[in-house]
């Protein structure tokens, strides 16, 4: 069951883009959980939800390209929600210095359609653990780093990690719309999502050796994340960002397990005792989301995977 300080008026939520693995998992487990879901997806990405369509009379398919207003403004009409995560387009996979442009015009034409659609209450916005962790004076902050936090826009564009660039700046992009608009939004800011698809050309691993000497190299398993952004949707009394992540990548074993899932052909170079033993000080916080979390129960489906 939702919590009880669960109350949106319409039973509505609107996914986009739902044609990613994030994407595609919380429409089914909205759909689960009872909603009516206007899943989002572009081009020809609604084949994937054909066979759940049929069965499913809760599920509407919208073609909505982020760079189309008015094709935001359709799958929108009559949602109360929106969980809205970017999809990189089919044409520029890549994260280079240009993806920001693209993200930032995405976040800006969604926040504004939220604005515009009178039924909407609030926005769950996916967003990044590289748009908090990127900062020159990373190593001499006292406190760990956690919703607070923002990664500095000149520090990623000098080291080239143009995911973190195209993360900030779509973030802060959504939240001065949403504060100048009156729009209900809240982010979860997303570690590496775990997962057979992951490989080591994920634009968020760049640097990831100097995230791991920092201690905020983490990961999130599908379902934590899945369960992080309906959690936030459902509770009223969620505000600001949300940190989402499950595991700290600070042993040596640790990252040895993550290099050879993400290129299983590397050959396994031999270690000292030392290096072996050695702990890295876990230094990013996710304790304003746990504490969320506690009353969240998944209910019906708590065993699927």
């Amino acid at each position: 069951m939702a919590p009880a300080s669960f109350h949106h008026t319409s039973n509505t939520v609107c996914v986009m883009d739902a044609s990613g693995r994030l994407g595609s998992t919380l429409v089914e487990r909205l759909l689960q959980r009872g909603y009516t879901v206007h899943a989002a997806v572009q081009h020809h990405d609604e084949l994937q939800f054909n066979g759940l369509a049929s069965d499913n009379k809760k599920l509407k398919i919208f073609h909505s390209d982020p760079y189309d207003y008015q094709s935001i403004i359709d799958a929108l009409k009559g949602c109360s929600g929106l969980f809205y995560t970017f999809e990189p387009p089919k044409d520029q996979p890549s994260y280079d210095e240009f993806m920001a442009e693209v993200e930032v015009r995405a976040a800006h034409n969604v926040l504004e359609a939220c604005a515009q659609t009178e039924t909407m209450e609030k926005v769950v916005f996916t967003s990044s653990v590289t748009a908090v962790v990127w900062r020159d004076d990373r190593k001499s902050t006292a406190s760990d780093l956690d919703e607070r936090h923002w990664s500095d826009i000149n520090f990623c564009r000098k080291y080239k990690l143009w995911h973190a660039v195209s993360k900030t700046l779509a973030e802060k992009t959504a939240w001065a719309l949403a504060m100048d608009r009156g729009v209900n939004m809240v982010s979860i800011n997303a570690g590496l999502i775990m997962g057979p698809d992951l490989s080591i050309t994920n634009p968020y691993l760049k640097g990831a050796a100097e995230m791991y000497e920092d201690g905020v190299l983490v990961t999130v398993d599908l379902n934590s994340l899945v369960e992080a952004h309906i959690c936030v949707y459902e509770d009223i009394s969620s505000y600001g960002r949300y940190l989402s992540f499950n595991h700290v990548i600070n042993r040596h074993e640790d990252a040895v397990k993550l290099a050879q899932m993400l290129t299983p052909s590397a050959p396994m170079l031999p270690q000292s005792c030392d290096q072996e033993m050695k702990i890295i000080q876990q230094r990013i916080s996710n304790k304003k989301l746990n504490k969320l979390m506690v009353n969240f129960q998944v209910g019906s489906d708590e065993n699927s995977s």
